[in-house]
């Protein structure tokens, strides 16, 4: 497995492409973002269900990648539609890959704020924690 192997499997993913999640996954390996931690193909094939059932047109675009023996990093975009609005989120993930060649841990790094600022409810209070933790520069 190399890196570009798993870059090209984001950058195309769908809901039929997870079938190839095993090949991509190791059996072992473990899923974290801002929401989940999960491990197992069947918990992480779960999380990626999940965004396709709730997220429209979700689309990874890789942006940068470097490795390093065992570990990758990869900067990323995630875009999609939540609840009719468009979004984009900048992130970067650690990969570490196992003997065999496959993803053994996956560790997400992006702003949750961001998506969740989108959400009813839920994004009133993100919004004016973040105003109020933003200093008065006079300039906006």
């Amino acid at each position: 497995m190399t890196l570009q192997r798993v870059i090209d499997w984001y950058q195309r993913l769908t809901p039929e492409s997870l079938a190839e999640l095993p090949e991509i996954y190791h059996e072992q390996a473990r899923f974290h973002d801002p929401f989940n931690d999960v491990s197992g193909h069947a918990a992480i094939a779960a999380v990626f269900r999940h965004m396709f059932e709730n997220t429209g047109q979700p689309a990874f675009l890789v942006t940068d990648s470097q490795q390093t023996g065992a570990t990758a990093w990869v900067s990323w975009v995630f875009s999609g539609r939540l609840r009719r609005r468009d979004f984009a989120i900048e992130g970067v993930t650690r990969l570490d890959f196992a003997d065999d060649g496959r993803v053994i841990e996956h560790l997400d790094y992006w702003d949750a704020s961001r998506l969740l600022a989108e959400l009813p409810l839920v994004g009133r209070i993100v919004r004016l924690v973040r105003g109020r933790m933003r200093p008065n520069t006079g300039v906006r």
